[in-house]
């Protein structure tokens, strides 16, 4: 006759069902609690937006290359483990950072920007906002004053406590590659080959420097004749690697989609530029986007939303560091 009552092992399976349930409810509940979130700050620093958004207004203002250099700074640091702010810690004793790295050495900039809105959120909410997040914020808002898209930024990123040299070098898409390997560099950080045709549309704005663009105005076919002989006058064959042009000679301070046109009239300044329309499985990617600017800017737009999301760290991992330039 069978007992009415359940069976001692079924009761610890029961049990530890339960166990397990909750478990899975908590980390759950874990992670729901680390993912980013756009109003992070509302309760700790209800001004943060406010004053990056001064900030970035400010340096543009006195400097519409800044836009871009801020975005820059956003992009080259996501690329490397993640949204950290690793870029921005100054080398140490016991670390080689990521700035003098090849891709970033005597290129990136704006870290004095970083720096004033960083002391500007210290004197307001001390040790709350993290310089990952004012970088992402700093990255759209560099983009709004250039008349570009806006699109929501998640907060809640914490600050790294070290860097790697070797993994910017290795990890920033180098201006020389050819369209394989961009696809591959963009795959390997969750990006489609259209979302990397968007992203490389920031080179609507900015300069580049005579040494990322020598070899392509010297060497390759492929290239407007008029375009070459105007930009060789200001960069030599030896010397001058710090002359810059602009990588999008119709409208270098505006964030619009001139950069597609320039690509399709073969007058892309970088080698990585012009490889997007070279015959290859992106050129329909650049037809729509010189020919549709709404759905450029939409995809760009998302595509950095994506990008702020690479591999943050969120609830206790890393810091929030007073100074963005070194750790705490």
């Amino acid at each position: 006759m069978a007992s009415q009552y359940p069976s001692f092992s079924s009761f610890f399976i029961t049990l530890n069902l339960c166990f397990c349930l909750l478990f899975l409810r908590l980390n759950v509940i874990g992670a729901t609690s680390a993912q980013l979130t756009p109003k992070f700050y509302a309760k700790t620093c209800p001004d943060a937006l406010s004053i990056i958004k001064s900030g970035v207004n400010s340096a543009v203002k006195s400097e519409a290359r800044m836009g871009a250099s801020l975005l820059r700074l956003h992009f080259h640091d996501c690329f490397v483990n993640g949204c950290d702010a690793s870029i921005l810690l100054d080398d140490t004793s016991n670390f080689k950072g990521e700035k003098t790295a090849p891709p970033n050495a005597n290129s990136v900039r704006g870290f004095e920007v970083v720096d004033d809105i960083k002391s500007q959120l210290e004197a307001s909410c001390p040790g709350v906002v993290s310089c990952a997040d004012i970088l992402a914020v700093a990255a759209r808002d560099s983009v709004v004053a250039l008349r570009g898209p806006s699109w929501t930024v998640r907060l809640g990123r914490r600050d790294s406590t070290t860097a790697s040299f070797d993994t910017a070098k290795s990890d920033i898409p180098a201006p020389t590659l050819n369209l394989s390997a961009l696809i591959t560099a963009f795959s390997n950080k969750g990006f489609t080959a259209r979302e990397m045709v968007a992203l490389s549309g920031s080179h609507t704005i900015g300069q580049a420097r005579c040494a990322t663009f020598r070899t392509r105005i010297y060497n390759e076919t492929d290239i407007d004749a008029s375009f070459k002989t105007s930009l060789q006058a200001n960069c030599p064959r030896s010397g001058g690697d710090n002359t810059i042009s602009p990588l999008d000679i119709q409208t270098p301070t505006t964030f619009d989609n001139a950069y597609y046109t320039n690509l399709v009239n073969k007058k892309g300044l970088l080698h990585s530029d012009q490889q997007l329309f070279s015959g290859g499985s992106t050129d329909a990617v650049v037809n729509i986007y010189r020919t549709r600017p709404t759905t450029f800017l939409a995809d760009f737009a998302n595509a950095m939303v994506k990008m702020g999301n690479l591999s943050p760290l969120t609830g206790t991992s890393g810091q929030i560091r007073t100074n963005c330039r070194k750790t705490n």
